[in-house]
């Protein structure tokens, strides 16, 4: 979108990330969220929705003159509603202003009338000039003292008040309430996404306080109500879960001495939502080196309970929230969904977001996170279920440099190194470059292996000639065991090296890189998802060739 001249209470098309332009009004921002640096942008409202966003002034358009472009290539039924929305905020704006302007005429009559009734005709002007001649002589000096009161009366009134005094009072209904005004608001923002973006649904919480009274702004502050504790049955003999009544889950070791004590652990509250193969783990972790951890989980069945009723609860409560979900679907459907994460950030918060996913996913959340005020990290992790639980994951890190440095001791506790690698989307891409590898050799493994046994060797000697070479591994040993046990417990499922292999492909397809050997391994993986090992751990691609 091109740069317009635009100003506060402006009207406009505002674009975010991928979403479509969507009907907005500009507005003044919450005292304590500062304008990002960089180009000029402006706070936008949007109708229809619960949402609000810094957006830089050349994805902004005036509403105007873009209405009928706009209209024509967003056909779904939110955003309809959306712009009937905006049309009833200007019906009420113009019919406030037609009021304003009747009334005044009717003001200005009046005093016209007033005026006429009040101007005497010059023969009754003349009589009682003459009749009363003398009686203002002898009352001069008493004439002289009310004129002085009068004046000082009058001089001690504000002009205000000498207004409302000149003018009659306004009858008819009163003013409308200024939030009559206001824009409209929606229990839903899912209708700001068009076709494939359909699928997301921002809604706020229905007992959520209101703290700041501007309406433009009610769902931006989350209260942090602080209530007396209850605690849980231990999930582990390990984990003591004491669950506030808000229904966050507050998690602290049974022993709060850190086991290692070479690791300080951070004294800011620490959220974590997902509590899957990998998350668990380094829950776990982080609770030994003695953190103190809210969390999450979209599952309830996983531990048994639910731990906590809402990620923008966790988020609210905690200064940096973690999260460790499957897919870019669910990284979105966490951040943007109801009573999601970004409804729980305000200025300060930090968000870290652990999934493997891609790029662009990545860096569409972080723009949201940012554009409210909140500090972004994407870190996702190289490892498995064991290493997640022996603390010795691999993290990739990249997007806010200070956030990183303030998650220092977290890193600590749950891998064995970290590398920060720049701006957002580096670390998706790298995580994806190095699962493709895997995935690609964890493919080959499993075919050396069949093929070894329709020729006749032995299995168990091809996987000790292997040991013995270059190729020698922990990831090797333990691969090859699990397929010659026919044990495919998950320890990284199957589906999910399957989806990285797939988002990896596509990084090559956008830069024009060929992929060959990952889109091979790819078509093996999808094959052992047809035989229904999709929830096998990734070994189990072992059976796509003997099937």
């Amino acid at each position: 979108m091109a740069a317009v001249s635009l100003r506060l209470g402006d009207l406009v098309w505002g674009k975010l990330g991928r979403y479509p332009p969507w009907p907005g009004k500009i507005v003044n921002p919450p005292k304590d969220l500062k304008k990002p640096r960089g180009k000029k942008c402006f706070f936008v409202k949007f109708f229809g929705t619960e949402d609000h966003a810094w957006i830089k002034v050349e994805q902004l358009k005036p509403y105007h003159a873009h209405k009928e472009e706009m209209i024509k290539i967003n056909k779904g039924k939110r955003f309809q509603q959306a712009v009937d929305a905006v049309e009833e905020f200007l019906r009420r704006a113009k019919g406030k202003d037609q009021t304003s302007s009747h009334n005044s005429a009717d003001d200005k009559n009046r005093r016209n009338s007033s005026e006429e009734r009040s101007r005497p005709n010059s023969g009754d002007e003349k009589r009682k000039l003459s009749l009363s001649e003398g009686k203002v002589k002898k009352n001069m000096g008493e004439g002289k003292k009310r004129v002085s009161s009068g004046s000082s009366e009058r001089g001690s009134k504000s002009p205000l008040k000498r207004a409302q005094e000149q003018s009659p009072r306004k009858r008819g209904r009163p003013p409308k309430d200024e939030k009559d005004l206001t824009i409209p608001e929606s229990s839903t923002i899912k209708g700001m996404m068009a076709g494939p973006m359909a699928a997301f649904k921002w809604q706020p919480t229905v007992n959520e306080p209101v703290k700041d009274a501007d309406p433009h702004f009610h769902h931006f502050l989350l209260s942090q109500t602080e209530k007396p504790a209850v605690c849980y049955q231990a999930i582990t003999k390990k984990l003591k879960i004491c669950e506030e009544e808000t229904g966050s889950t507050s998690i602290q070791a049974a022993d709060s001495t850190a086991v290692n004590g070479s690791i300080t652990p951070t004294d800011k509250k620490i959220g974590f939502l997902g509590l899957g193969l990998m998350g668990s783990g380094i829950v776990s972790n982080l609770l030994k080196m003695g953190h103190t951890v809210t969390v999450w989980n979209r599952t309830a069945e996983k531990e048994g309970a639910r731990l906590g009723r809402t990620p923008a609860e966790v988020v609210s409560t905690c200064d940096i929230t973690f999260a460790c979900v499957s897919d870019p679907k669910a990284a979105k459907d966490l951040v943007l969904g109801p009573s999601g994460v970004l409804q729980g950030i305000r200025p300060g918060k930090c968000y870290v977001d652990m999934s493997t996913v891609d790029a662009d996913t990545v860096t569409e959340l972080a723009q949201v996170i940012v554009s409210r005020g909140g500090r972004f990290l994407e870190a996702p992790v190289s490892g498995n279920q064991q290493l997640s639980n022996d603390g010795m994951l691999v993290i990739l890190a990249a997007g806010d440099r200070g956030l990183y440095e303030d998650c220092s001791s977290c890193f600590q506790a749950m891998g064995k190194t970290s590398f920060f690698l720049g701006e957002v989307g580096n670390a998706a891409k790298m995580m994806l470059i190095v699962n493709m590898v895997q995935g690609s050799f964890m493919a080959t493994i499993a075919e050396g292996l069949t093929l070894a046994q329709v020729t006749g060797q032995s299995q168990q000697t091809f996987l000790d000639i292997l040991n013995q070479g270059q190729l020698a591994s922990i990831f090797l040993d333990q691969k090859c065991q699990n397929i010659l046990q026919g044990n495919f417990k998950p320890d990284f499922y199957l589906k999910y090296i399957q989806k990285d292999l797939r988002l990896a492909i596509a990084l090559g397809d956008a830069v024009n890189h060929p992929t060959p050997m990952a889109a091979a391994a790819n078509e093996v993986y999808k094959r052992a998802k047809a035989l229904d090992q999709s929830d096998n751990d990734m070994s189990a691609v072992y059976r796509a060739y003997i099937h």
